[in-house]
């Protein structure tokens, strides 16, 4: 009996041993997520279609904007985005409407140009799956439709009290057309490689919000009327300029080229003044400022837009202090009261974000409608 008792408890000892040692290798400080390269049997439109209550909204946009055909024919990858980010955006986007007594917006009846530009965001050309996002810098990537510079870079999460020892994740980035990151918008994936005939589904968190950071700013901005500077043209000049003069790559004509990925760049010294003079006079009670790439600190914070005929007695028309973009390449819209047609206008700045460099990307003087 004592020797039954014996082999018994030996055999207990080896289970028990056995049980730990899997315990141990499976506990091991790490987590080795699944395998997640599921593939469907049809094309990527069909494999929205097959996850009703999830891609619905997703859809509702893509068949707006004349994509089916995109996502049936074309070799793409999508980075799925779920009803919940459009819901985020659309709530968003409203509350800050009824604040304002608009009636409410939803993906039938919103700008179109807009939603084109945000739908396409998320569709890249060719096949990415998440090994090939392995660099340390990750991978640049462009849309389909306007081959606008997204980015994507494979991460692992944390997990285990460890620094990268969780699932594999995409975090999904729009560059802004930025070469800094710190300006990009970022999202991540919650699941990875599911493929299809025509391509590959990465799917995006649901906290993430439809269009990165930019759908309520793109649907409340009311774009200005036509540039008096390029309708009636004239002569720019400038309190004090870039070192390299007003034709170099930052000086002073880069601030109404059109083009908001220029910019004027030239030290405040205290005060920096931009004048503009009609060929003949107008009335202009609307003028725009766009902020510049990068840099925030750079930003005008404080100026008063003014009019003259004479380029030498100025008229106070408008006045900003405290003023902050909330994002680079970002348009402002400003309007005063004015009704007298001056031949000089002028945006003279006294105080940035902080520091003493200004920066500016495009500066409008527009037409009173």
């Amino acid at each position: 009996m004592k020797k039954s008792l014996k082999y018994i408890s030996a055999a207990a000892m080896l289970m028990l041993l056995t049980l730990g040692y899997t315990a141990c290798k499976k506990n091991g400080g790490y987590y080795d997520a699944a395998d997640e390269n599921t593939a469907f049997t049809g094309n990527t439109y069909e494999y929205l279609k097959s996850k009703p209550g999830v891609y619905d909204s997703l859809l509702v946009a893509i068949d707006r904007m004349g994509l089916k055909n995109t996502l049936t024919d074309s070799n793409v990858t999508l980075f799925a985005v779920s009803n919940p980010s459009f819901q985020l955006a659309l709530t968003n986007l409203n509350t800050l409407r009824k604040r304002a007594d608009k009636d409410p917006l939803f993906l039938a009846n919103i700008d179109g140009v807009q939603l084109d530009t945000m739908v396409s965001y998320y569709i890249i050309r060719g096949r990415r799956p998440s090994d090939s996002l392995v660099l340390q810098d990750g991978l640049d990537l462009k849309s389909v439709r306007f081959g606008y510079p997204m980015h994507a870079k494979l991460n692992r999460r944390s997990a285990s009290g460890q620094v990268a020892a969780g699932p594999e994740v995409i975090e999904f980035a729009n560059t802004k057309r930025s070469k800094f990151i710190r300006n990009w918008a970022m999202s991540t994936t919650a699941s990875n490689n599911i493929k299809t005939k025509n391509g590959l589904v990465h799917v995006i968190s649901p906290d993430h919000i439809f269009g990165f950071d930019e759908f309520v700013t793109r649907l409340t901005f009311v774009p200005p009327p036509p540039n008096l500077m390029s309708l009636i043209g004239g002569t720019l000049t400038v309190h004090h300029d870039n070192n390299g003069g007003a034709n170099s790559g930052e000086g002073s004509k880069k601030v109404i080229d059109g083009d908001d990925h220029t910019k004027f760049l030239a030290d405040l010294n205290g005060r920096l003044w931009m004048q503009f003079e009609l060929k003949t006079p107008e009335v202009s009670s609307v003028y725009t400022l766009t902020s510049a790439n990068d840099s925030p600190e750079r930003d005008p914070r404080a100026w008063t837009y003014e009019g003259s005929n004479d380029g030498s007695n100025w008229v106070e028309l408008h006045r900003v202090s405290n003023f902050f973009f909330e994002e680079r390449y970002q348009p402002k819209v400003f309007r005063c009261d004015n009704k007298v047609a001056y031949k000089y206008y002028r945006v003279d700045i006294t105080e940035l974000r902080s520091g003493g460099v200004f920066q500016l990307a495009e500066w409008t003087i527009n037409k009173t409608k």
